[in-house]
């Protein structure tokens, strides 16, 4: 992006998003070469009429400098480089939601694909995250921060691998250990029925994530949130 802005400035402001300005630095190429007849090819890429009308009106007025070919060809090559390893993350994504679906889907639906895909690796399988207390979950991957508390005699960490979860990043500061500790309790809870159920179902981590969100409410508005009992019988009706 920075290289090719020295020749093109404005396309950043245009096109921010890193993947699909790399297609169409790539398509571009040199900018004095673009004309009306690109104007469908643009479209295709970036999906909008009038950002491609836009991208062709910057080119014309443009205040960046010239560009030697061999930085063109360079430029191309990154680009590619770049395009197929968005695409390869892409493909990654897919793998990793389809098979979280199927491995963990209560787990994935309270905490997301990612955060409950790293707990697992972490714990080295499912059967051994679900043998852990909520006390473990809670700080797993933060092992070095713990013993070096244990060790200095200082505070011991709140969250370990779930800090990554939008839960803790909404509660206020005073919250955060508290709502690390609660989604922690929920984690445990996800993983157990996913370990040990017959039928993998997302339902009860719908419902856990429904329980969260009412707790993150309680922090902020005071209502109080519905107990586990109730929520489990809704989701077993279900």
């Amino acid at each position: 992006r920075e290289w090719y802005g020295y020749h093109f400035p404005e396309l950043i402001k245009i096109v921010p998003e890193n993947s699909m300005y790399c297609r169409v630095a790539k398509f571009i190429g040199n900018r004095r070469e673009l004309s009306e007849e690109s104007l469908e090819g643009l479209e295709e890429i970036v999906m909008d009429s009038a950002k491609a009308q836009a991208i062709l009106e910057a080119s014309r007025s443009s205040m960046g400098m010239d560009i030697s070919p061999l930085d063109l060809i360079n430029i191309e090559s990154f680009s590619r480089r770049v395009i197929s390893l968005s695409e390869y993350r892409k493909g990654l994504q897919e793998y990793l939601r389809s098979k979280m679906s199927q491995v963990a889907p209560s787990l994935s639906a309270l905490i997301g694909e990612v955060v409950g895909a790293r707990l697992i690796s972490h714990a080295g399988s499912l059967t051994n995250l679900a043998k852990y207390p909520a006390s473990t979950v809670q700080i797993l991957g933060a092992e070095k921060a713990l013993f070096r508390a244990l060790k200095t005699r200082g505070n011991t960490p709140k969250y370990g691998l779930i800090f990554h979860s939008t839960f803790i990043g909404r509660a206020a500061a005073k919250n955060k250990g508290r709502i690390s500790r609660y989604l922690a309790n929920k984690c445990t809870i996800a993983s157990r029925i996913d370990c040990f159920s017959e039928v993998p179902t997302s339902v009860f981590g719908d419902k856990l994530r429904e329980q969260v969100e009412e707790r993150l409410a309680f922090y902020e508005t005071g209502e109080p949130p519905r107990k586990n009992l109730e929520v489990m019988k809704e989701a077993v009706v279900e």
